[in-house]
């Protein structure tokens, strides 16, 4: 698999002649099993991305996702727009070595590390005007003074870039037997730029992230630590509130089969 990311070139000025050339050149080259996404770079100088876009179309090529332009001074919002895109093409980019290496896991070993379950969680995190959450299982607490967790995330998801050092977030474990609807949710795959929160009952934390009103409880945490991992992040935070909706409910659980998906 491969694509080609193209930020607009100018329209007018130094170098517009050579970038102009350079999209032929590239065009010339470009086959149809390739994906392609383009975006605005900023500046008032922008060749027309439309143009541009039906000229990639009209050799063949995919569009992975809808232009991104820029019309004014960035704003939060739009970074997180350019980082959900990178995001899915990335992830399309490798999905073939992916299955692959899940292949090759040893069957026994696989089996044997899918007896590891854990609780059902969504994280749900908020910064200025971006917003993101994730299901996940691979949770535990982590230190008891003061009182902590850590998450397995993987590098590739979108609510990675709220979850350094200092961000703020709730976790919301999900209860057993009334887990579905919310599950189902938030497993969807999301367009880059999407409210994943449309439609969902949410209130706001002391630490302005999303509470889901549904949750069975939540935990409102900072993020203290980061350790790599291979493909994913622990994310250790420390918990600095939290309520029970139903005292007398279990947190659901995730039983797999095998070890090398969630």
């Amino acid at each position: 698999s491969s694509a080609i990311v193209l930020g607009m070139p100018p329209q007018s000025g130094e170098g517009a002649e050579n970038a102009a050339a350079a999209i032929g050149t590239i065009l010339a080259a470009a086959n149809s099993k390739q994906n392609f996404g383009l975006f605005e770079v900023g500046g008032g100088n922008d060749e027309a991305v439309y143009p541009i876009r039906n000229r990639f179309r009209e050799v063949g090529l995919v569009e992975k996702f809808e232009p991104i332009k820029i019309e004014a001074e960035p704003t939060e919002t739009i970074y997180q727009l350019c980082e959900e895109s990178g995001t899915d093409l990335g992830q399309w980019l490798t999905r073939d070595r992916t299955v692959k290496q899940m292949k090759a896991l040893d069957t026994e070993l696989d089996k044997a590390l899918g007896r590891i379950s854990g609780g059902l969680y969504i994280i749900t995190a908020k910064k200025g005007d971006v917003s993101s959450a994730m299901l996940a299982s691979w949770v535990a607490q982590a230190s008891s003074e003061p009182l902590g967790v850590s998450i397995a995330v993987a590098k590739d998801r979108a609510i990675e870039s709220l979850l350094h050092v200092g961000d703020r977030f709730v976790l919301n474990a999900l209860e057993e037997g009334k887990y579905q609807t919310l599950m189902k949710h938030f497993l969807k795959r999301f367009a880059p730029g999407a409210d994943r929160f449309a439609d969902v009952a949410t209130y706001p934390a002391t630490n302005g992230s999303p509470i889901l009103a549904e949750a069975l409880a939540y935990m409102e945490c900072e993020v203290v630590s980061r350790m790599e991992c291979s493909d994913h992040w622990i994310v250790y935070s420390t918990v600095t509130a939290g309520r029970v909706a139903k005292a007398d409910a279990l947190t659901a659980v995730h039983h797999r089969k095998v070890g090398n998906h969630y």
